[in-house]
């Protein structure tokens, strides 16, 4: 039965929701239940309280997301009245005259957690594994079941943002101290306890109020139009706007619904008007786009879509780390907070020690922050042991080489420490460039050798991209996977061409802002109009991060070792000039003070050397601007797919927001394509080949699909 319903001898009735499929969910199905479970509540004799509880491990997951992503403008009205009456029927169960208990036994996200609100009571069992918060805004949405009002009465404006406008999710223990829940109790005793608690509550008229229908009820921190908290909205609101550039409507009418109903409207009026702001937010492609990938396609990802089939799981025992620089210090942490055995070697002890302190000022901020206790910060430093002598290696099941980027360094290093893997042990070589099957002709075992690309700072960089190299074996790359999970990075499997999938693509756009400036363009126009298109940061600012010499030092490599042809270079003069910029005027990246911008304790100008490359009479509309840098990257990553390099649509786009700043609000490279119409895309690209060049050509794979009306999936 969907929802069991059953009254014991103290007229309490317990609801345990138990719907078709894997989770609880506010679907098609869960209306009419909680519709008619309601009017059986109603009109029950006896009633001393009710408690909702699950009967799946999750509490309740939530509203459905392949409905919600499929909303046309069309069917906007149906799903204002359809969020209407899901609200209407907890407003009956918030006046019910007994108090109403929220039984929590796992996560409650989203619509689960705004059920929670909607009930007098709440107890959580203790899980650290469980997560209750409402995470919609990740997802391009708001909370429409009454969360965002609810939880702003509940909380107040400044308490409840964090859980709001960035869909904090936390443990129930956390979420005690957070306000969420009034109790945590161990998992066996949470029904007791409910009962308990409605028992000791009889003839308590609080204990049936909730706070909002309490008169004279005052939010907590006061109105939206106090002399504190309205400075306090007009500076969030310019945040927001600085971090989604207007891209992201979620998080601005979040602000908006908070802003009303913190003081400007009554609680009822606050709710239909978030239930209209939901459901006019769900037809809009960046809702749709960051639905499809940061959802579908991240479980598609995690889930092992692209993992080898028909090979058990594994996971690392024992992890070695050769080189205790800024990327291995970064893999020790994420390995030894996975609870991973790890000895970090270096050339010195002193340097090996140097990288495990990384971790100790990771940890102690976290102790500072009351993350985790003092405790817990030693058993994970204690799982760290840094060293200077190889055979400290000897015996792990997984060594990953993090030492300097190039391949006689990377061979000497395997040729030294290969033999001291445990005897199903495989080899991970950290490289952002260098081609894997190369390296792994130093192998003794190269169906064992697999890339494994972290990127910087490895502690919040959540990507992991594994290279396959021509003789990585799949129980390797399966193994590669699993390690990937085991320390909490999203995977992607990629194929080994140069610069693989992340690299390569994002090569492209800073090549073409390069190419821009070059040609004669403002180049402070083109980093802004750049960053204007949702990514992180311009890209003439992440060139100078990334560091101008490093770019440079890696294509003379590359055309060293055959891999490319400075015949085929798309954007000769982008090489050129960051070429003339490293050589010719030293300037090699923000970390020495001299990129495009020149940087001081002051903030950064742009150079005025930059001058000499300006024309002044030729200046290209904004949108072509735009275009050439973000169709570089959506092209190179189309043919990535092409080629197989990518072995997934999902990988690719997801791959693209985690690991190389495609603008959130587009899904990812591919999915931009999809919103933007595929015949149209194609004929925006022939106009840019026409006017810019023949690297804006599309794919035979983008002409096709266009040509056969098929999206990327």
């Amino acid at each position: 039965m969907a929802f069991a319903y059953e009254k014991d001898a103290n007229g309490i009735v317990t609801v345990t929701m138990d719907m078709e499929g894997p989770v609880n969910a506010m679907n098609s199905a869960f209306l009419p239940l909680f519709r008619d479970t309601m009017d059986r509540i109603e009109t029950e004799d006896g009633l001393k309280g009710v408690i909702w509880t699950s009967a799946k491990e999750t509490f309740f997951a939530g509203g459905d997301l392949n409905m919600l992503k499929s909303v046309t403008p069309d069917g906007v009205e149906a799903l204002f009245e359809s969020v209407e009456g899901t609200k209407a029927v907890m407003r009956r169960m918030e006046k019910l005259p007994v108090p109403v208990v929220a039984a929590i036994n796992g996560a409650a996200l989203g619509g689960g957690y705004e059920l929670c609100l909607a009930c007098n009571y709440r107890i959580a069992a203790e899980n650290p594994k469980s997560k209750i918060g409402l995470p919609e805004v990740t997802l391009g949405l708001l909370p429409g079941g009454g969360g965002t009002v609810r939880l702003t009465w509940l909380l107040g404006l400044e308490a409840a943002m964090p859980f709001l406008l960035e869909g904090r999710q936390v443990s129930p223990t956390k979420a005690l101290a957070a306000g969420l829940v009034h109790e945590v109790v161990a998992p066996d005793q949470l029904l007791d306890r409910a009962k308990e608690y409605i028992v000791s509550v009889q003839g308590n008229s609080a204990a049936v109020t909730q706070p909002w229908d309490v008169k004279g009820y005052k939010i907590p921190g006061g109105p939206s139009a106090s002399p504190k908290n309205a400075p306090r909205i007009a500076g969030v609101a310019a945040m927001l706007f600085k971090k989604t550039r207007g891209l992201q409507p979620g998080p601005a009418r979040i602000l908006d619904i908070m802003t009303e109903a913190a003081g400007r409207v009554d609680f009822d009026t606050a709710q239909r008007y978030e239930s209209r702001r939901f459901a006019s937010l769900a037809p809009m492609p960046s809702t749709k786009n960051m639905i499809e990938t940061l959802f579908f396609g991240m479980n598609k990802v995690n889930g092992g879509a692209s993992r080898p089939k028909d090979i058990p799981r594994s996971k690392v025992q024992r992890l070695g780390i050769l080189g205790a620089g800024m990327m291995g210090q970064g893999i020790a942490y994420s390995a030894a907070m996975a609870g991973i055995p790890v000895v970090l070697k270096d050339m010195t002890l002193e340097a090996a020690q140097g990288g495990k302190a990384y971790s100790e000022k990771l940890l102690s901020k976290r102790v500072d922050k009351g993350r985790m206790t003092a405790e817990e910060r030693d058993a994970v430093l204690a799982l760290i042991t840094p060293t200077d002598k190889a055979e400290d290696i000897k015996g792990c099941d997984l060594i990953i080489e993090a030492v300097f980027e190039r391949i006689d360094v990377k061979n000497a290093v395997l040729g030294e420490h290969e033999d001291l893997l445990a005897e199903d042990g495989f080899w991970g070589s950290n490289t952002s460039t260098l081609p894997i099957t190369r390296l792994a002709e130093g192998s003794s075992k190269p169906d064992n050798f697999v890339g494994l690309h972290f990127f910087s700072p490895v502690d919040k960089m959540p990507l992991l991209e594994i290279i396959a190299g021509e003789k990585t074996s799949n129980e390797t790359l399966a193994r590669a996977f699993d390690f990937a999970r085991q320390i909490k990075k999203t995977p992607i499997i990629v194929g080994d061409q140069t610069g693989f999938y992340t690299s390569r693509t994002i090569g492209t756009k800073i090549l073409e802002a390069v190419q821009l400036v070059a040609e004669g363009q403002d180049p402070v126009r083109v980093d802004n109009l750049s960053r204007l298109t949702g990514m992180p940061t311009g890209m003439l600012s992440l060139l100078d991060e990334v560091q101008l010499k490093l770019i440079h030092d890696i294509y003379t490599t590359q055309i060293a070792m055959g891999l490319v042809d400075p015949a085929d270079e798309a954007t000769p003069e982008a090489r050129k000039m960051i070429a003339e910029l490293v050589t010719g005027h030293d300037r090699k990246g923000r970390a020495t003070g001299k990129g495009f911008y020149d940087y001081s304790a002051g903030g950064k100008e742009i150079w005025p050397g930059l001058a000499a490359w300006r024309k002044e009479d030729d200046v290209l509309p904004d949108q072509d601007i735009q275009d050439r840098i973000m169709f570089r990257a959506i092209l190179e990553t189309l043919r990535c797919l092409e080629e197989g390099v990518l072995r997934s649509v999902a990988d690719g786009n997801v791959g693209s927001i985690l690991g190389i700043g495609a603008p959130v609000h587009t899904g990812g490279y591919i999915q931009f394509v999809n919103t933007y119409g595929l015949s149209r895309f194609v004929e925006r690209c022939d106009e840019l080949a026409e006017q810019y060049g023949n690297r804006f050509d599309p794919p035979d794979i983008l002409r096709n699909h266009a040509a056969k009306q098929l999206e990327f999936h």
